[in-house]
């Protein structure tokens, strides 16, 4: 395709993606100039059709609203989630119900979060991830979840760790289903009357 060819060393090891022509050296490969990336604001080889042709575009802005909705929400939900553990504190190796109320309850509210936010609420586009990411993120705590499961386990409590851990996958799946449905019946319902009264 008329590419300048050049020779280029290759550590010892390495497989590339280039081929090794038998006209080569050992430890050589002939690789066209196009497919190989230039520094980001250098003038350096680019071909048009390259897959290193994006790295030459300067970094998008940093989204600071967006990072701020979901830091500020992910501290009222890992307060949340703290206080709740207070208030119900699970006794070792005892089943944490702490945990799995957390989980599942936010998992509801996730549903009903993905409803109001798709079909009420849209056009704010800070919500999702002060609510989403943030909140509901900070408060739900899957990976407390494993460490709960992992201790009873060394605790000698396997078959409560075993059913811990499918307790809480089924009942977080259960409660995101729970609450999609009850958000768009709720939302439908009043929909409906709305249409009635109009």
């Amino acid at each position: 395709m008329g590419a300048v060819l050049r020779r280029l060393p290759t550590p010892r090891g390495l497989i590339g993606s280039a081929v090794a022509t038998g006209a080569s050296p050992p430890g050589t490969y002939d690789v066209a100039v196009a497919d190989i990336p230039a520094d980001i604001g250098s003038d350096g080889p680019v071909g048009a059709g390259s897959p290193f042709a994006a790295a030459r575009r300067p970094p998008a802005g940093v989204p600071w609203a967006v990072l701020g909705a979901v830091a500020a929400g992910g501290a009222v939900g890992a307060l949340a989630r703290y206080a709740l553990g207070v208030a119900l504190p699970t006794r070792a190796p005892g089943f944490p119900w702490t945990t799995l109320l957390v989980n599942v309850s936010g998992c509801l509210l996730m549903g009903v979060l993905m409803v109001l936010v798709s079909d009420v609420w849209t056009g704010r586009r800070l919500l999702r991830p002060f609510l989403g990411t943030g909140l509901l993120g900070g408060y739900t705590t899957f990976s407390t979840y494993i460490v709960d499961a992992q201790h009873l386990m060394l605790a000698g409590a396997v078959g409560t760790a075993l059913a811990y851990l499918v307790a809480t996958v089924l009942s977080a799946l259960a409660a995101v289903h729970a609450g999609m449905g009850v958000a768009h019946a709720v939302v439908n319902r009043a929909r409906t009357r709305r249409s009635e009264e109009a």
